[in-house]
């Protein structure tokens, strides 16, 4: 079978070309989110050629938070998300690390949002004790009916999750979610359709790459996934990731 990895971060590793030629070799395909346009620009120039990688167009909340995307990385970002398809990693975060952002982040995902309103992208969504926020604003905007939303390493409330649910959102699951207690449970909850692996990979930029073995990533994380399900979840994983991969 082809392993996806549906949200990981190419662009921070130290040789991104490296990085993308083991994807190669591992026959990963992998959905490469971004943290900011201007990221964005570099890693396409670097990955866009690749047929296995997908980029996406990434706003992430803590750069937001932190004032490192100001409101004209946002323009930046409304102006390239109309010819780009894959969209993250984009979302809310009311952690402690962004505490005191909440307007500016609420603002800026809004904006994010609005992008999305004529359909056909493919969505990976961080959100940190602010699940009730993203999913009003996900019910407001449409945004989940018209597009292929991805909750990364959900976290919320079994409440929360079952109202993702509710809403048609996918979920993609990593190592970390699938050796936490939570995750357990919610692995075994979550639709069998709407299941996609991710290794979140790497934590930061400045990697090497030769330390990462994403395959090796995604197959434990798959093996976790049917070990909690009890059944054979490989082909299932597979269409519905070859389905969003492809443009949903």
């Amino acid at each position: 079978m082809t392993l996806f990895d549906m949200h990981c971060h190419l662009d921070f590793f130290d040789d991104v070309r490296s990085a993308a030629a083991k994807a190669d070799e591992q026959d990963l395909k992998c959905f490469s989110v971004t943290v900011t346009p201007r990221d964005f620009g570099r890693a396409f120039e670097l990955l866009g050629s690749h047929t296995n990688i997908r980029v996406g167009l990434g706003l992430h909340p803590w750069w937001v938070a932190d004032g490192s995307c100001g409101w004209e990385d946002i323009a930046l970002f409304e102006q390239i998300a109309s010819g780009s398809s894959f969209i993250g990693e984009v979302g809310l975060d009311f952690g402690k690390r962004c505490k005191g952002s909440e307007a500016v982040q609420l603002a800026a995902f809004e904006r994010v949002l609005a992008t999305c309103g004529h359909g056909g992208k493919v969505v990976s969504v961080h959100a940190v004790r602010a699940e009730d926020a993203m999913l009003d604003m996900l019910e407001r905007f449409g945004t989940a009916r018209a597009n292929a939303c991805i909750m990364h390493w959900f976290s919320g409330s079994s409440d929360q999750l079952q109202r993702a649910i509710g809403l048609g959102c996918f979920f993609s699951v990593g190592p970390k979610m699938a050796a936490s207690k939570r995750g357990r449970e919610y692995v075994k909850a979550i639709p069998e359709d709407r299941l996609l692996l991710e290794t979140d990979a790497p934590a930061g930029p400045g990697a090497p790459a030769s330390s990462f073995d994403l395959a090796g990533l995604l197959s434990d994380t798959l093996d976790e996934i049917e070990r909690l399900r009890g059944l054979d979840a490989a082909a299932r994983i597979e269409q519905t990731s070859e389905r969003l991969f492809s443009g949903f």
